[in-house]
């Protein structure tokens, strides 16, 4: 897959496989397929696709909370896959995670000031003084007064909650943090305050994100760059404005088609899945998409798709945009190509 510059996080070939749980079922689910991105320092790496497709399995793995079964992780240049003891210590000050649902992260015995003062007591910051006159700072820069501090989690409502979700994992001021669906559970008004303080704390302190969601006007939002995801495989990386203007795989213009248009916007032509999300378990080669697509042939069953870049900074992995099978079928081609100029 192309690489245009030195990434701070860099996913080669991660693979995660898990045994069957079932006596029905004998063969492993590989929930990431050989799935390589790079996210460049500060930026917004937006990961979206369907509910299952191993979204939130990379994120963990880029923030060194699951290891992989196969494939490696880099940070600023560095191989981490295997690191433990105190350099995985050490590591974990500059990697932190946002989980999807606050209240479930939050232990409801601890007040919000132990909450965020207990990243700093772990790995010994300050002394205690210090320590509750940062936590009070933080709590004044999400927008909560000092009082806060000795509230517990239930006693907060869901965007309250979800902001100090946030402040937590940056108590420890990391690089690189992995925001799992953050906005997801919340109303589109606190969605808004949430979205404005990510990006208002990113320019502060100089943060890169893995944003993941299944919410493509979220992540059009927040994001510079988006990779789609498909049943534990990349399908589809771009510039966000590339990507929203020029869908080019299939399972993208499905994804993009279904976004409402904006009043006075052209009319923009729908793309109707057919079928339901194919048995992980039951797929063993070819592209993961083909039981879906209305463009899918022979070879979609027989092989892998490799990348085609569409543009600069914008790859593709599907066989219609294969140069080889550009030349041996045109046709398939040029119905591919007319489908994706669905412009927002």
């Amino acid at each position: 897959m192309p690489s245009y510059e030195a990434p701070l996080v860099e996913l080669k070939r991660i693979e995660k496989s898990y045994a069957p749980r079932t006596a029905t079922r004998s063969r492993k689910v590989r929930a990431v397929r050989g799935v390589s991105l790079s996210i460049r320092r500060g930026e917004t790496l937006g990961l979206v696709g369907e509910s299952g497709c191993g979204k939130s399995t990379v994120g963990r793995i880029a923030a060194r909370l699951l290891e992989p079964s196969g494939g490696t992780l880099h940070y600023q240049g560095t191989d981490i896959t295997n690191v433990r003891g105190k350099t995985l210590r050490r590591l974990r000050q500059h990697i932190q995670y946002v989980f999807q649902d606050p209240y479930a992260s939050l232990n409801p015995r601890f007040t919000i000031g132990r909450l965020l003062e207990e990243p700093l007591k772990y790995n010994r910051i300050g002394n205690r003084r210090e320590r509750q006159r940062e936590v009070v700072e933080m709590l004044e820069r999400i927008g909560l007064d000092a009082a806060y501090k000795d509230r517990y989690p239930h006693e907060l409502s869901g965007g309250q909650r979800q902001r100090v979700g946030i402040v937590r994992a940056l108590m420890l001021n990391p690089e690189f943090v992995v925001l799992d669906e953050p906005v997801s559970a919340l109303d589109v008004s606190v969605q808004a305050q949430i979205l404005n303080l990510l990006k208002s704390l990113q320019d502060e302190r100089s943060l890169t994100y893995l944003f993941i969601s299944h919410d493509l006007n979220v992540v059009h939002y927040i994001s510079d760059r988006v990779a789609v995801m498909y049943l534990g495989s990349i399908v589809e990386i771009a510039d966000v404005h590339d990507l929203y203007e020029r869908p080019s795989h299939p399972y993208t213009q499905a994804l993009v088609s279904s976004i409402p248009a904006e009043r006075g916007a052209g009319k923009r032509e729908s793309v109707i899945l057919s079928g339901d999300l194919p048995d992980p378990a039951a797929l063993i080669g070819g592209c993961p998409f083909r039981t879906r697509c209305r463009h899918a042939f022979d070879r979609c069953a027989a092989e892998m798709p490799d990348w085609s870049e569409v543009a600069e900074g914008h790859a593709v992995r599907c066989h219609l945009w294969n140069e080889e099978q550009a030349g041996t079928d045109v046709r398939q081609t040029e119905i591919f190509a007319s489908a994706g100029g669905t412009g927002l």
